[in-house]
């Protein structure tokens, strides 16, 4: 898929009926490719390349699983548990501020492209929700330098804070590999042993990856037609630390020392 910058404007569905092994990530039947002119960071391959798999032990099979099943979760507004998430999330990103509905035009201030939120979560599922939500109540300074753009020197036209954090769980899930039924890059096999020691390895790992793709942006002074630029970056990064020897878990991570609680 070429890179090609764009705006943050609409949420597309563009492709269907892809089955869990294939390289990009479906929800509900469908591909999602996130933003107008957001291409999917994910290198795409030819039928013919030949992949290695890694055998798991049974923890990370059964950690693997439970993860899947959490990514085939569809964000569906007329779900009691999916609305209460998502006032949890504007609670934690503005416990000053009264939300008037699930559809207003104050979503729009976390960087929602419009005023219903739920259109924007096709593209990551409900686990997406959740990731922002785990961002908010374990690294809550973190979360709010982000949501507010306060470290930097930042750019006139900024990329949309809750959009990039949907195209962050997309990115992993395709770099992770997590589709598949075995993991078929040495970055994969890698993430699962922390996954079996860490029920939330996944959740921890979106939350560094979002402080090094802001960490990224800035280094790179990046205006919002570099987000994809910016991506592949942090995806670069990311595969390179996961990959470092002296790492033995998450906290290991070099780019975790730049999340504050």
């Amino acid at each position: 898929m070429e890179d090609r910058g764009g705006s943050f404007v609409a949420v597309r569905r563009i492709s269907q009926g892809i089955e869990r092994g294939n390289t990009c990530h479906s929800t509900s039947g469908s591909a999602a490719w996130l933003g107008r002119g957001l291409s999917c960071v994910c290198a795409q391959r030819r039928e013919s390349d030949a992949r290695p798999s890694f055998d798991l032990t049974p923890a990370q099979e059964e950690s693997l699983q439970r993860l899947q099943s959490r990514i085939d979760v569809a964000y569906d507004s007329s779900i009691l548990e999916h609305q209460e998430a998502l006032r949890a999330l504007w609670h934690a990103a503005f416990p000053e501020e009264e939300l008037h509905g699930l559809i207003t035009e104050q979503w729009k201030e976390m960087g929602w492209q419009g005023k219903d939120p739920s259109t924007d979560f096709r593209g990551g599922g409900f686990i997406s929700l959740e990731n922002l939500l785990f961002f908010a109540r374990n690294f809550p300074k973190s979360f709010q330098d982000l949501l507010r753009k306060q470290e930097g020197d930042r750019s006139m036209w900024e990329y949309p804070f809750a959009v990039a954090g949907v195209n962050i769980t997309f990115m992993l899930i395709q770099m992770l590999d997590l589709e598949a039924v075995k993991p078929r890059t040495l970055v994969g096999a890698t993430f699962l042993k922390f996954l079996s020691e860490n029920e939330s390895a996944f959740d921890l790992l979106y939350c560094i990856t979002f402080k090094l793709m802001d960490n990224q942006w800035l280094a790179m002074r990046a205006s919002y037609m570099d987000f994809n630029a910016v991506m592949k970056s942090t995806r670069r990064q990311m595969e390179r630390e996961l990959l470092l020897e002296d790492v033995t878990r998450l906290e290991d991570l070099p780019s975790y020392g730049l999340l504050s609680r």
